[in-house]
């Protein structure tokens, strides 16, 4: 995002060093030392972003990668026009569905609220909402400094199970896709030991649930568009509750120029 970690300059050297020539960087920076050192650049242009824990530049980052798959997809053979037209106009209905998630702001502060006094979340996701998971719990650390683990939800029961209680929050990525019956299931061994859920999920779904957050449905992969917002809607809404600065978290550094 910054285009001036030093780990991730550190590795275009190294493949360089190695041969590899042909070198492409998704970065917002326009004018960072990984766009000068790359043959060529796809620059996100999500506008300077102040605040340490990213949310713009991530989102736009995840556009800038999926528009790059289509174009690959498409000059293999692996994707026909009609598809890529298909995905091409929900990404352009995505600021619309957008504007539904932020629209939610009165009843997430009311979650947030309530949720402040707790000191631990997990947060569960199966398949591609496993990373939005982790997302969601990386921003809690980061800007409200409450611990929060994310988990692939297939494989709770090796380890995060045994901290299920009534003080132990955990957020449900239950989105209407293949595997909804699977984290339903997921949500029916948090509340057999008395763990509150919170489960963010679509108009429709039936699933049992303490609070639910519902948002857009989109086709898989953009549902992440949104739940990801989402997410880190949640943790600015607690962060600022709690009087934490969102913008400047403690300890944290914008681009870690050092390895």
């Amino acid at each position: 995002q910054s285009g001036e970690t030093a780990d991730t300059l550190a590795a275009l050297k190294h493949a360089q060093a190695l041969g590899m020539e042909q070198t492409l960087t998704i970065c917002n920076v326009a004018t960072s030392a990984m766009v000068r050192e790359c043959k060529l650049a796809y620059v996100t242009r999500a506008g300077v972003e102040i605040g340490v824990a990213s949310t713009k530049a991530f989102t736009t980052q995840l556009a800038g990668l999926f528009l790059l798959t289509l174009a690959l997809a498409q000059s293999k053979g692996k994707l026909s026009e009609a598809k890529e037209q298909e995905y091409l106009t929900a990404m352009r209905h995505l600021p619309v569905a957008l504007q539904s998630v932020l629209a939610l702001e009165p009843q997430v502060v009311s979650w947030a609220e309530n949720f402040a006094k707790h000191q631990n979340a997990l947060f569960l996701g199966r398949g591609m909402h496993y990373p939005i998971a982790l997302e969601g719990a990386l921003k809690l650390k980061e800007i409200a400094y409450i611990h929060a683990e994310g988990y692939a939800a297939g494989e709770m029961k090796h380890g995060p199970i045994a901290l299920i209680d009534p003080s132990f929050p955990t957020f449900a990525l239950a989105l209407d896709d293949a595997l909804l019956p699977k984290v339903k299931s997921n949500m029916v061994e948090v509340q057999a030991r008395q763990g509150k859920v919170i489960a963010l999920t679509n108009k429709g779904v039936e699933l049992d649930a303490e609070d639910r957050w519902e948002i857009p449905a989109l086709p898989a992969p953009l549902s992440a568009f949104v739940a990801l917002p989402a997410l880190q809607l949640f943790s600015y809404e607690t962060a600022d509750y709690l009087g934490k600065d969102v913008d400047q978290p403690r300890n944290l550094a914008k681009s870690v120029t050092v390895e």
